[in-house]
């Protein structure tokens, strides 16, 4: 039954990914199924999505009650579960206002536009050129594109966008130096996720914020991966008590359902009025029906501390395998990972046969960005698998 429709996916789907060879068609928690009926426990959550796990009630829910009234009418009017959405991330953040589109991508060519268009309201359209990090990843768009600093994800793509600068991640003098009379902004991941899962020293994060008031540009948080809870706080910069002038979300905000959002302070925000950014699909009632859902799920008593208790659990774990193959274990709450000293693509099909999907990142850094549901016991019988697949490829 996969063969089918994978033959279907290879004869009519664009080929830009490298797929598994296995057609996932349910999924319930922590797991799911594919079409001939094998059960995984997934360790992937569809790249930091589902992280309330797969097909949460409250989430269908709200979709089908939503579904039923209104899926889909245009920004030129308002739209009730969108302004309560907005309501409710403003109420929980650094920010006053919010702007609403589909995607990470869409989020961040957001943030790029508006970082550019609050210094050309003050007279300085210049100053236009936005710091990003060595290893970041932005998106695929070809203006998030120019703002990921990583030359294989560029091949084939070139010219870029101008106005950007390459710096290395969690180096302060670095960023010291880059900034010129051009700068707008520094844009960062507040941990790096296809880069490697990359986290940052503890004063890094507020070193830049400093050095951003110091030249009065802006600070741009890309939290598209780390937001909504994937590092035990419901956004990352809650961890190094650092507050952005602008940050982006999207992935896990709405259960799996699409959305993305660029939220900004007053002071900046302002400088995005008619006529300047729009996106049609931007915070349509039903993703933002479903965002609303997840959000009370992720904020309700106790989710988010018992997540960190199982997190702290799954590292501890993944400290204890003992294997010369493995150079480092690291993260942050449930944004997990391996080092190897090897290529690891072969311990993600290893793992995927035994009913466990797992993803490799950087060639060599195995990524674990489970469901925040996710049990000991389903993270026991990973490590198990994991060990056992980690002698196999040390003895090659």
């Amino acid at each position: 039954m996969n063969k089918n429709i994978i033959k279907l996916t290879e004869k009519h789907v664009a080929g830009t990914y490298g797929r598994y060879p296995i057609a996932l068609v349910k999924g319930k928690g922590s797991k799911v199924w594919d079409k001939s009926g094998k059960q995984y426990i997934d360790f992937v959550s569809g790249l930091a999505v589902d992280n309330l796990g797969h097909c949460h009630p409250a989430v269908v829910s709200a979709i089908k009650k939503q579904a039923e009234k209104l899926i889909h009418v245009s920004n030129l009017y308002h739209i009730e579960p969108q302004s309560l959405l907005a309501e409710k991330l403003t109420s929980l953040s650094f920010a006053d206002k919010v702007f609403f589109c589909n995607s990470g991508t869409e989020a961040n060519e957001a943030a790029i536009k508006l970082a550019r268009k609050f210094f050309f309201d003050q007279g300085k359209a210049h100053q236009n050129e936005i710091i990003t990090m060595h290893n970041s990843f932005h998106g695929r768009t070809l203006g998030s594109l120019s703002a990921t600093a990583q030359k294989k994800f560029h091949t084939g793509f070139k010219p870029l966008l101008p106005g950007f600068k390459y710096i290395p991640f969690n180096n302060l003098p670095a960023a010291r130096k880059a900034i010129t009379k051009k700068t707008c902004a520094i844009l960062v991941e507040p941990i790096q996720g296809e880069g490697g899962v990359n986290i940052p020293d503890p004063s890094y994060l507020k070193g830049l914020k400093k050095i951003c008031r110091e030249h009065g540009i802006l600070l741009i948080f890309d939290e598209v991966q780390t937001g909504f809870g994937r590092t035990g706080k419901l956004f990352a910069y809650e961890i190094y008590k650092t507050k952005p002038d602008i940050m982006t979300l999207a992935k896990a905000m709405a259960g799996g359902v699409a959305i993305g959002a660029m939220a900004a302070t007053n002071r900046v925000m302002k400088s995005f009025v008619p006529g300047t950014h729009a996106a049609t699909f931007g915070g349509n009632p039903l993703a933002c029906s479903a965002a609303l859902a997840s959000l009370q799920v992720l904020t309700g008593k106790n989710f988010l501390s018992k997540a960190n208790e199982t997190a702290n659990y799954f590292l501890k774990r993944l400290k204890e395998i003992d294997n010369p193959v493995i150079k480092e274990a690291r993260g942050t709450g449930m944004f997990l990972a391996l080092e190897l000293k090897k290529p690891g693509n072969e311990i993600v099909i290893d793992c995927m046969k035994q009913g466990f999907l797992i993803n490799c990142i950087q060639q060599n850094v195995l990524r674990f960005i489970p469901p925040l549901i996710i049990t000991r016991k389903d993270i026991d019988s990973l490590v198990s698998v994991l060990s056992n697949s980690l002698v196999k490829l040390n003895n090659k």
